[in-house]
C-alpha cells in the first residue's frame, strides 16, 4: 500500500522543480550576478565637467597662442621673402665692385659715378638686412666661409683666411651667400 504522507512529500518535490517563470535580459544578469550597464555608470564618479568660466580662459588662451604663433611665421616671412631677390642682386653688386677695381686710366668721372652707385646700392641692402660677413684675416669658420684652397701664407695665421675671392653675406642674421676664401696652412 501506498503511503499517503509520501505521495503528499512527493508533490511537494515535484512542485520545487517547477520552471521558473520567464525572466527578461536584465533580471537574467542580474541574477547571474551580473551589474546591468545603467547601474554600471550610476556607481562610476563621470568626470566633473569644466565651468563656462574654465572653458572660456583655456579657448582665449589657445587663441592667444594661435595669434603669437601666426605673428612669428608671419614675420619670419617678411624677413626672408627677398631672400632670392637679394642673393641675385649680390652677383651685380660684385660686378660693380670688379669694374671699379679695373683701371679706367683718367675717367675719373666715370670711378666716382660708380663708387656713388655701389654706396647707394650697399645702403638699399643693409636696410632690408643684409650685412657682408668679415672674412678677411678672419679664423676659417664653415658656417660663414667656404674654402676652395689652402695656401702657405706668411703674414696669416694658420686656419685663418688669407684671401677672399667672393664675399659673403647674411641677411637678418642668417648666412644666404658664404664667402669664398682660401685658408692658410
Amino acid at each position: 500500500m501506498t503511503n499517503p504522507k509520501k505521495t503528499h512529500d512527493e508533490h511537494q518535490e515535484v512542485d520545487k522543480i517547477k520552471p521558473e517563470p520567464e525572466m527578461d535580459q536584465q533580471e537574467q544578469e542580474t541574477k547571474a550576478g551580473d551589474i546591468p550597464a545603467e547601474s554600471t555608470l550610476k556607481n562610476e564618479k563621470p568626470e566633473p565637467e569644466e565651468s563656462p568660466d574654465t572653458k572660456y580662459l583655456r579657448l582665449m588662451a589657445d587663441f592667444q597662442n594661435y595669434k603669437r604663433r601666426s605673428e612669428k611665421e608671419r614675420t619670419e616671412i617678411h624677413a626672408f621673402a627677398n631672400e632670392k631677390l637679394v642673393t641675385q642682386l649680390l652677383d651685380v653688386l660684385d660686378n660693380f665692385e670688379r669694374a671699379l677695381q679695373q683701371d679706367q686710366g683718367s675717367d675719373e668721372q666715370f670711378r666716382n659715378g660708380m663708387a656713388l652707385i655701389i654706396d647707394q646700392f650697399k645702403t638699399v641692402l643693409t636696410k632690408a638686412g643684409v650685412a657682408e660677413i668679415p672674412a678677411t684675416e678672419a679664423e676659417f669658420d664653415p658656417n660663414f666661409h667656404h674654402a676652395i684652397m689652402m695656401e702657405n701664407a706668411q703674414s696669416v695665421k694658420s686656419g685663418h683666411v688669407s684671401m677672399v675671392l667672393q664675399k659673403g653675406y647674411t641677411m637678418n642674421g642668417k648666412v644666404i651667400r658664404p664667402s669664398i676664401v682660401k685658408v692658410a696652412e
